[in-house]
């Protein structure tokens, strides 16, 4: 009879006791199914939702697209994962492989600068989602005024030592009612390795669909005094663009064979 009560006092105790083990896969279960938040202001997010949305951007894998020049077409690949890239040309070729910048310029032909320009045109074609990068820094920017109408912006700078140019800072503003974005500023200090308060213009009202996307058809650089805007002085054209969710073969983006290294500079 003894026996019989202690076990029944066990099995009691036992059925009193918390199951802090269940409990605790109950809370981490909770606390993983928790959606982190966009790091870039709310502003930002809805003008990357007028352009499709960050959701779609990040199914997208391959981008590409031409640039007309007087003398030839660039075709630019990107690979939007590692945000390694290749220029092809009938003349030459430059690209990043992830590390380091190449140039294939077998006749000396390229008179630019391959270590800079080689994902200079990216930048400027994916706007805005390109703005949502690591190691931006947002803050707040005053309006940007055109034709009597008010464009609200942001103003955005690099964490030291992100990219090729952590001094460079840009300056997006978009439209108040619908959010598409109309304008970007930006300071170039490659070469200097200063800061510069000298911020170029572009406009951006020239858009197309690219697999849902909304990304430019053509931009154009603005004469400026200041921040007012006068009269278009270039305009870029992109044609054949177009989005892929897979990747380039091994070795797309390597340095060919007869290719040499070139310096990015990092300010």
């Amino acid at each position: 009879m003894r026996k019989i009560t202690i076990v029944v006092l066990i099995l009691a105790i036992a059925a009193c006791k918390p199951a802090p083990k269940k409990a605790e896969a109950e809370s981490e279960t909770v606390e993983n199914t928790e959606v982190e938040a966009p790091k870039y202001p709310e502003a930002l997010g809805k003008v990357i939702e007028k352009h499709g949305g960050m959701d779609a951007w990040k199914q997208q894998r391959t981008m590409t697209y031409s640039l007309p020049k007087p003398n030839f077409i660039e075709v630019h690949t990107i690979d939007l994962y590692s945000r390694k890239d290749r220029i092809d040309t009938e003349i030459f070729s430059m690209g990043f492989d992830g590390e380091q910048a190449w140039l294939l310029d077998t006749d000396k032909k390229y008179t630019g600068n391959a270590g800079f320009y080689h994902n200079l045109i990216f930048y400027f074609y994916a706007m805005p989602f390109v703005l949502a990068d690591g190691g931006i820094i947002y803050s707040d920017t005053e309006d940007l005024e055109f034709e009597g109408k008010n464009y609200p912006g942001i103003e955005i700078s690099y964490e030291s030592g992100v990219g090729a140019s952590s001094k460079d800072q840009y300056f997006i503003h978009y439209d108040p009612e619908t959010y598409q974005m109309a304008w970007l500023g930006y300071t170039v200090t490659y070469r200097s390795g200063e800061v510069s308060d000298n911020v170029k213009w572009i406009r951006y009202n020239d858009w197309t669909s690219v697999n849902g996307l909304i990304l430019p058809n053509s931009i154009s650089w603005y004469k400026y005094e200041g921040r007012e805007l006068l009269e278009p002085a270039n305009t870029l054209t992109f044609e054949s663009a177009s989005l892929s969710n897979e990747a380039k073969e091994d070795g797309f983006y390597q340095k060919p064979e007869g290719a040499e290294f070139v310096e990015i500079k990092k300010n």
